[in-house]
């Protein structure tokens, strides 16, 4: 399972479905309206 976490603030965006466990770095829509 895969993650995508925000790098501005951690909080977790989504998970999707990986084959290994990865984490990306992306932005929530929280931090993203700032």
């Amino acid at each position: 399972m895969g993650t995508i976490v925000c790098k501005d603030c951690q909080k977790v965006v989504e998970h999707y479905p990986a084959e290994k466990v990865t984490t990306l770095y992306g932005k929530c829509s929280n931090c993203k309206s700032k």
